[in-house]
């Protein structure tokens, strides 16, 4: 059985709240679980108690094979309980592909028009 430490959400629209739960991975989101170890209120401001994580259990199941998700890896990290390497993809911050091409066409056309004035030029000085 696969084992996740992933986020439940609780709370009404508009107003989240999470409960940090260890789940099969196969069960749904809010569906069934096996043990809450602690909750997120994404509402509370970044320097106030947000997160809230019962250490021993979280140490306990990932010893037990259960891997957190990503969000719930930062949470791990912060606490101290588990280790989350940084992530680096520069491809993320490039445009888009028809964006690339809009400013290939841009940058041609300029390069032509650059070469026809400097073409002008030199027919008009001799």
């Amino acid at each position: 059985m696969a084992l996740k430490i992933r986020l439940a959400r609780a709370g009404s629209k508009k107003r989240p709240y999470y409960h940090i739960v260890v789940a099969d991975a196969r069960s749904p989101r809010d569906g069934r679980f096996i043990e809450a170890i602690g909750s997120w209120n994404p509402l509370l401001p970044r320097d106030g108690d947000r997160v809230t994580i019962d250490a021993d259990r979280a140490r306990h199941w990932l010893g037990n094979g259960a891997t957190p998700t990503d969000r719930v890896l930062r949470f791990l990290d912060k606490a101290g309980i588990a280790k989350r390497d940084a992530r680096s993809n520069p491809i993320k911050a490039l445009p888009g592909k028809k964006a690339q091409e809009r400013a290939d066409a841009i940058r041609k056309a300029q390069e032509e028009a650059a070469k026809a004035l400097a073409a002008a030029g030199e027919a008009a000085a001799s």
